[in-house]
C-alpha cells in the first residue's frame, strides 16, 4: 500500500473536512473526550484483569540541559533541609520541602495537551482559530488559557487503551528519528497484534524513542523524531479516538523543514478537538503486552488542575 505524506494544501483542507466543530454543541471545548462515555469506562474497567499497574511516564529529570527540547530545563530547589547534625537533646520534628519549576511542554516531560494549546489558520482569508472557533485572544499573559485549558480534564481520563507497537512490528528496538508512521502501519500493527482501535479509545503508539534515548543519550539527534505522519489524520478521525498518546510528540519531525510542521497538533487539536499525550514511555508496557499477547488495557490519565494552563504533567497508568 502507498505511504504518501499529504501536501500542505491537503492538510489545510482537512481543517474543515475532518472538523469536529459543532459536533457536541457550539460551545463545546471538551472535544474528543466527549467520546468517552460511562459505558466506555465500564468496558475499560473490565480490562484490568490482573491488577498489574504500569507507569507510562518518564521520570522528570531536574537541572539537566536537554537538547531534545527547545524549552528551558526543569529546575528543582530545596528550600528547607534538615540539619546534618542534631543536638542529642533535641526533641521535635525536622523535615524537608522543595520547589519544582517545570515547562509544561517538551519531549522529555510526559504531558497532556488540551484544546487551548494549538491554533491554525488554513488560508490567508481565514482567521487564526482553535477548536470550535476558539479565538487566540482567549489566551492572555495574565490569566493564561481562559477557555479550553487543561482543567477541562480535571476529573481524569479513563478509557480503553490500545498499544500499537510499530517498532516491534518492524522487528527493531526503535524507529530511526525522522521515520513517519502511516495509517497502513497502524492497520498492519492491528492485524498482527489482533486488536482494533475504536471510538473513545486511547491510542498509544510506540516508536521505541525512549529506548533509543536511554541507550544513546537524551541529547542524541535533538529535534528529530519518528511519529505519526499527517496522513494519519483521516484515519484518526474515522476511528474516533478520544486521545492520541505517542512516545514522541505525536508528529514525526524530519530533518528538513519548509512544510507545515506538526499537522497532528494543528489539525488534530484545532480542527478535531483531539487531546494528545506527548512523550510517553511504553518500554515496560510493551514488554508486558508482548508477554501476554494482549494489547488492550484500562488506561488512566490524571492531569493536575492547573488553572489557565495549556498542558499538565501526567503519569499515565496502564492496568492489565
Amino acid at each position: 500500500m502507498a505511504r504518501v505524506s499529504p501536501s500542505d494544501e491537503q492538510i489545510c483542507q482537512w481543517f474543515d473536512s475532518l472538523s469536529n466543530w459543532g459536533r457536541w454543541g457550539k460551545d463545546d471545548l471538551l472535544g474528543t473526550l466527549n467520546l468517552i462515555t460511562t459505558e466506555k469506562r465500564r468496558q475499560a474497567f473490565a480490562l484490568a484483569r490482573e491488577g498489574l499497574a504500569i507507569s507510562c511516564a518518564h521520570a522528570i529529570r531536574f537541572n539537566e540541559h536537554n537538547l531534545d527540547d527547545a524549552w528551558p530545563e526543569a529546575r528543582h530547589y530545596m528550600n528547607n533541609i534538615p540539619p546534618h547534625a542534631v543536638d542529642p537533646d533535641f526533641v521535635g520534628m525536622a523535615g524537608s520541602s522543595d520547589v519544582a519549576v517545570l515547562n509544561l511542554h517538551g519531549l522529555s516531560l510526559t504531558h497532556l495537551d488540551c484544546p487551548g494549546h494549538y491554533f491554525f489558520k488554513p488560508a490567508k482569508d481565514r482567521p487564526l482559530a482553535g477548536y470550535n472557533g476558539l479565538p487566540p485572544t482567549s489566551i492572555t499573559a495574565r490569566d493564561g488559557v481562559t477557555k479550553g485549558a487543561v482543567t477541562l480534564a480535571g476529573d481524569g481520563i479513563v478509557s480503553r487503551g490500545v498499544l500499537l507497537d510499530i517498532a516491534r512490528l518492524r522487528g527493531v528496538d526503535w524507529l530511526e528519528p525522522g521515520t513517519p508512521i502511516f495509517p497502513e502501519d497502524l492497520e498492519e500493527a492491528e492485524a498482527k497484534q489482533g486488536v482494533k482501535v475504536g471510538p473513545g479509545d486511547i491510542l498509544c503508539v510506540r516508536t521505541g524513542h525512549t529506548k533509543r534515548k536511554h541507550q544513546l543519550g537524551w541529547n542524541a539527534d535533538p529535534g528529530i523524531q519518528a511519529g505519526p505522519d499527517g496522513a494519519c489524520l483521516p484515519w484518526l478521525r474515522e476511528r474516533d479516538i478520544a486521545l492520541l498518546a505517542c512516545d514522541t510528540a505525536n508528529d514525526w519531525v524530519p530533518k528538513e523543514e519548509g512544510r507545515i510542521l506538526r499537522p497532528i497538533h494543528c489539525i488534530g487539536i484545532a480542527g478535531m478537538g483531539l487531546w494528545l499525550i506527548d512523550g510517553a514511555d511504553y518500554e515496560g508496557l510493551s514488554d508486558e503486552c508482548a508477554r501476554r499477547n494482549r494489547w488492550e488495557f484500562l488506561f488512566v490519565v490524571s492531569p493536575l488542575k492547573l488553572n489557565g494552563a495549556s498542558a499538565s504533567p501526567v503519569n499515565p497508568l496502564a492496568l492489565l
